[in-house]
């Protein structure tokens, strides 16, 4: 089921719940994936593009609830969270960190890279093999990691 017709039925359901936190997610990925559409020249997302969407939405509230927690604000900061947390639901499984690393291992290994001069090139096969899985900070993290051990 593509994502707008999955979002649509969660809309629904969270009308009838009188769910505004949900309701409010909801809508929210509605509208960026109206946007998406209106703005190329395709009018149907692939999959991929899909996850890269609901992904920065779920980091945009991310990085506004770390925000609002530096300044002391909690009041503002769990509505985000709250908002991330729904809109995540309708990204893959993500994969912890020690699969993460196994991965970024092996592509290690594959290609021979042998020091952090190699990190972007890691870096872009491993955020292609883990796309939709994993966030890119895990991703950064897993292969720093590895390349200077």
């Amino acid at each position: 089921m593509p994502l707008q017709d999955a979002v649509m039925n969660k809309i629904k359901d969270a009308m009838r719940a009188k769910d505004t936190v949900a309701l409010i997610s909801l809508r929210a990925i509605k509208s960026a994936i109206l946007l998406a559409q209106t703005s190329g020249s395709d009018t149907i997302m692939s999959e991929e593009e899909e996850i890269k969407l609901v992904q920065r939405l779920v980091k945009q509230r991310q990085d506004s609830a770390a925000i609002y927690k530096e300044q002391g604000r909690e009041d503002l900061a769990a509505p985000e969270l709250e908002e991330a947390a729904v809109i995540a639901q309708f990204l893959p499984e993500q994969l912890s960190e020690e699969a993460v690393k196994e991965v970024v291992f092996s592509i290690i290994a594959s290609t021979g890279a042998a020091g952090m001069g190699d990190m972007g090139k890691v870096m872009g096969m491993a955020s292609k093999a883990l796309a939709g899985k994993a966030d890119g900070k895990t991703i950064s993290a897993a292969v720093k990691a590895l390349l200077t051990s």
